[in-house]
């Protein structure tokens, strides 16, 4: 995402803009005549470029269907660097700080190309169309979404059915419990214009918190015994939770380490192959601590805590 702080207003709660290009990429593309909906681009392997970051939850969970999936041949990546300026991201991990496939320094240029006048923040992950050099969508929940239910052709044949049919409802309600409490839930915290707000933010952040706890006790996965799209998505924000949220959010009532069940079911996930290889806590912490500079304005990065703790044993395997 692109700096999180601009809505927010002395006194105010954070509220997260949710307005993003509504392209989609589809296995069946049209353009609608009446432009009533947003145009669909065609499922093609090899034609978009997947634009993300480690250190952003909502590009990580894109890094890590596309994984998942087996995905990396049909749809190439490029990661920025941990942190950006007003403008957008930038390339800076790469030779010479630009994309080796789309040649441009910064995402932004992306989105000029083919908006030139784009007046909204310019966010991570977006597709962009390699032969044109536009962007294509920054619509993260579709992007993942789309990534199973568009791309199947291109899956790795053993691929999770991350939306599976019979969940579905269930796992929907789920997702956007998570989503609205947990996940903005942690910058609703960080965010707050007053003390009134952070507190009332606080509050329902643990409400969450204790229900995973307890929802995650006598089952292995948030929809049962397999990972769903629901664990990914809560995924990303517990891998940023104490080396993040709980001092740079002040979501300080206890530690992710503190919640047996919890950090458990984190471990679980962190060990499994497409999950902890895409988290990098340098870069996480990086990017909290030094773009957010009215949070932080010495720019200091803390040093802890350590990964060895993410490799211990977590025996969730017993409940499957």
């Amino acid at each position: 995402m692109q700096h999180d702080t601009t809505s927010v207003e002395k006194d105010e709660s954070f509220e997260r803009d949710m307005t993003y290009i509504p392209d989609r990429i589809t296995k069946d593309a049209r353009v609608p005549e009446d432009g009533s909906d947003a145009p669909t681009w065609p499922v093609e392997a090899g034609r978009y470029r997947l634009v993300a970051a480690k250190a952003c939850p909502w590009a990580n969970r894109a890094i890590i269907v596309r994984r998942l999936l087996g995905l990396e041949d049909a749809i190439s990546m490029g990661l920025c660097g941990p942190t950006h300026d007003k403008r957008s991201w930038t390339f800076d991990l790469d030779p010479g700080g630009v994309d080796p496939v789309l040649g441009i320094e910064r995402i932004q240029e992306a989105y000029l190309k083919r908006f030139p006048d784009y007046p909204r923040g310019i966010t991570v992950p977006a597709i962009v169309d390699v032969p044109t050099g536009g962007v294509v969508t920054n619509d993260f929940p579709w992007i993942t979404h789309d990534f199973f239910f568009e791309w199947r052709d291109h899956h790795r044949p053993d691929a999770p059915n991350l939306w599976p049919d019979e969940v579905r409802e269930e796992m929907e309600a789920v997702m956007k419990r998570v989503f609205t409490e947990l996940n903005n839930g942690v910058y609703r915290c960080g965010f707050a214009g007053s003390q009134a707000a952070y507190e009332t933010a606080y509050d329902r952040l643990w409400v969450v918190m204790d229900w995973l706890e307890e929802r995650l006790a006598d089952r292995r996965y948030l929809m049962g015994d397999a990972i769903t799209e629901a664990d990914v998505r809560l995924f990303t924000t517990l891998a940023r939770f104490d080396a993040v949220y709980h001092g740079h959010f002040k979501c300080n009532r206890n530690k992710l380490t503190e919640m047996p069940v919890l950090w458990a079911y984190a471990r679980d996930l962190y060990q499994t192959p497409g999950f902890g290889e895409t988290i990098d806590f340098d870069q996480i912490k990086t990017h909290y601590y030094v773009v957010h500079t009215e949070l932080n304005p010495s720019g200091i990065v803390p040093k802890g805590p350590e990964r060895e703790s993410w490799l211990t044993k977590h025996g969730r395997d017993q409940l499957s």
